[in-house]
């Protein structure tokens, strides 16, 4: 059974920074693209950041913010967040993909707030 466990997360203050770790377990196989999404109440999930053979792809509002690294092969990714802001404030789900199947992390709680 294919995994994504995920780690990180938490509560910060505005322009705090946080990390979020991805890594995949029970893989025989690299997956084509993993990558970062997140919901917030009432809000549909949305795409932050994926990332698929050393190319990387932001959602406009965490440009030059966020920061998607990692390594596909190896079944692994992170998300460091810098100069957060109360917007940013969701639930974090890691997301991966070998086509067709996809696969969801169980999501990590970032609150930004003062």
């Amino acid at each position: 059974q294919v995994l994504l466990v995920q780690s990180g997360g938490g509560l910060v203050q505005p322009g705090g920074s946080l990390r979020l770790s991805c890594a995949g377990s029970g893989i025989n196989f690299s997956f084509d693209v993993m990558g970062w999404y997140r919901q917030a109440p009432g809000k549909r999930r949305e795409l932050v950041a994926t990332l698929t053979s050393g190319v990387t792809n932001y959602e406009d509002s965490v440009k030059g913010r966020f920061t998607i690294s990692g390594d596909i092969n190896d079944n692994t990714i992170y998300l460091q967040m810098n100069s957060l802001k109360p917007e940013d404030t969701a639930v974090y789900y890691c997301y991966a993909r070998r086509w067709p199947l996809e696969h969801w992390g169980r999501g990590t709680q970032v609150t930004v707030s003062s």
